[in-house]
């Protein structure tokens, strides 16, 4: 597949149904703020369109359209398609991981916790960028939509524990989309069991209502702590799905560079800690 620069991108509401929830709002969040690259088997008039952003990827269209090694750019993402695209993929990679997925929609309003003393709970400012990236290296995922923690500071989408000027635990809108916002959050190892999560979550939940959206939760199926921690912040499951881990392509000669949004160890929105999930 070839990148095409956003001046050359068709319609896209033929391609991506406006107001999804969960990590089907990436071409939102990507036509919106920039963060991503998009995709296609052709630059005119393509038949196959593919979004990617943190690792993620869409694909929508015809994948008989695609070349064998077409989609070998996207090694090291998880990747959510039609049933179609899977002759595709597994042409394109020598092993695809089937990842079963759960959406939840925010449906309960929860009331905020008290957080422990010498904890602030507020939203990011641009100002915050170093707190962000003065994180654990395992937390670099939870920005990685916003295209690094200045990003995600200058958002005014993510909400913050903080013990003086350091960050405990944020959660944050990972995907805006026009009526879902797909969130994440992250707590520090050594602060974990002090509600800090559930504290920025909650906080994030009345903000994103506030601008009249709803906010929708993904997280792999045996991530109990993320599921247990999206219940507890009042989502309640929507539905299932599966998308799938690429792995080494299959080499046919030359195979462009991967893009460099792709984290190999990135963690999905939702859920809680890196991989394993």
């Amino acid at each position: 597949m070839i990148e095409l620069a956003p001046d050359q991108l068709p319609p896209l509401a033929c391609w991506f149904a406006a107001g999804s929830p969960g990590t089907a709002a990436p071409a939102e969040h990507v036509a919106a703020s920039g963060t991503g690259r998009w995709w296609a088997d052709r630059a005119a008039a393509p038949r196959a369109l593919a979004v990617s952003c943190a690792g993620h990827v869409l694909l929508r269209g015809d994948p008989r359209a695609l070349a064998p090694d077409a989609l070998a750019v996207f090694d090291a993402h998880y990747v959510r398609a039609p049933a179609g695209f899977l002759p595709a993929l597994s042409g394109a990679f020598g092993r695809i991981v089937p990842w079963e997925r759960m959406l939840y929609v925010h449906q309960v309003p929860v009331a905020a916790p008290c957080p422990p003393r010498g904890v602030t709970v507020r939203r990011l400012v641009p100002e915050d960028a170093a707190a962000l990236a003065a994180l654990a290296p395992d937390a670099a995922w939870v920005h990685a939509s916003w295209g690094g923690p200045g990003g995600l500071a200058a958002s005014g989408l993510g909400w913050a524990a903080f013990g003086k000027d350091e960050v405990l635990a944020v959660a944050c809108t990972y995907f805006h989309g026009t009526a879902y916002e797909d969130i994440a959050c992250y707590t520090a190892p050594a602060h974990r069991r002090r509600r800090l999560a559930l504290a920025c979550v909650t906080a994030l939940c009345q903000d994103v209502a506030g601008r009249g959206h709803t906010p929708s939760w993904t997280c792999s199926r045996d991530n109990r702590p993320s599921r247990l921690l999206a219940w507890t912040a009042g989502f309640r499951l929507a539905h299932e799905y599966v998308h799938y881990l690429t792995g080494q392509p299959v080499r046919r000669g030359p195979v462009p560079d991967a893009p460099s949004d792709h984290p190999a160890a990135a963690a999905a929105p939702g859920d809680t800690k890196a991989p394993p999930r």
